[in-house]
């Protein structure tokens, strides 16, 4: 497919994944929502890709938020489904991939920006990242999972200040909080992410396929974490990566995956 408004390259198991929407500081509009959804399907879908590395064009922001001016006028139904959404076809979606994914934090990550980056399995931010939800200053608040993963990351009395204030933090300030994985000097950014990536990619792809959905439990409502942990660890006893990976074990060799 011929996008718009993202970025696809390929390099080894590793799939990166750029919006590229620099004047508009890589806001989210419908059609990048669109287009971000299709390729994370496709990404997931490709047994060559065992792990998603997600950033912003150029080096002023991951991503600035939402373009609001496409939902300025939108009544309280039409809020609503925007909402319903984009969870759905983005943010959610990313979350209960079984490919890891990164985000790749340059510049700002505001609004939809840090939900979107909140939504991916880990977070490395470069020194000047800004991160925040200023929702609340335009008289509406986060509606993309904000305040429930923020809560989940950082706890809730962190989240309701970051919230309330409407204020911004540094990558430092959401290292400490828990809310961002490693922080790195701008040039170091994407090398960092790429390190971790290929830690990742001597791994099993079924095992941390499995590890996702269990992690993923326990913040589903009605859903009991340790018996999803439990059913996740059996279901790993009937693949080829447990096969090959309890042999290599036992033999003193490196494992090598299939993702079966």
């Amino acid at each position: 497919m011929e996008y718009q408004n993202i970025l696809i390259e390929q390099k080894e198991t590793v799939q990166y994944i750029t919006i590229n929407r620099p004047k508009q500081l890589n806001a989210l509009n419908k059609q990048t929502i669109e287009e971000l959804n299709i390729a994370f399907t496709e990404a997931e879908e490709d047994s060559n890709t065992r792990v998603i590395i997600l950033t912003g064009a150029e080096d002023k922001a991951f991503v600035a938020g939402a373009d609001i001016k496409e939902f300025a006028n939108f009544s309280i139904e039409e809020g609503k489904l925007l909402s319903a959404e984009g969870h759905t076809k983005l943010f959610n979606f990313i979350e209960n991939l079984s490919t890891p994914v990164i985000a790749a934090v340059n510049g700002f990550a505001l609004g939809g920006g840090l939900e979107l980056a909140m939504a991916c399995h880990l977070r490395v931010a470069s020194n000047n990242a800004k991160l925040g939800l200023p929702e609340v200053s335009l008289g509406v608040i986060p509606g993309y999972g904000g305040t429930q993963r923020l809560a989940q990351l950082v706890g809730k009395g962190k989240a309701n200040e970051m919230i309330m204030t409407a204020g911004m933090i540094s990558a430092e300030e959401g290292q400490s909080w828990g809310l961002i994985n490693t922080v790195t000097t701008p040039e170091e950014l994407m090398p960092a992410c790429e390190k971790i990536a290929k830690k990742i990619s001597r791994n099993s792809p079924k095992a941390i396929s499995s590890a996702i959905a269990a992690v993923n439990a326990q913040y589903k409502e009605g859903v009991d974490g340790y018996l999803a942990e439990i059913t996740e660890f059996g279901k790993c006893f009937g693949t080829s990566d447990f096969k090959e990976g309890t042999s290599a074990f036992m033999e003193k060799r490196k494992a090598v995956f299939t993702g079966e």
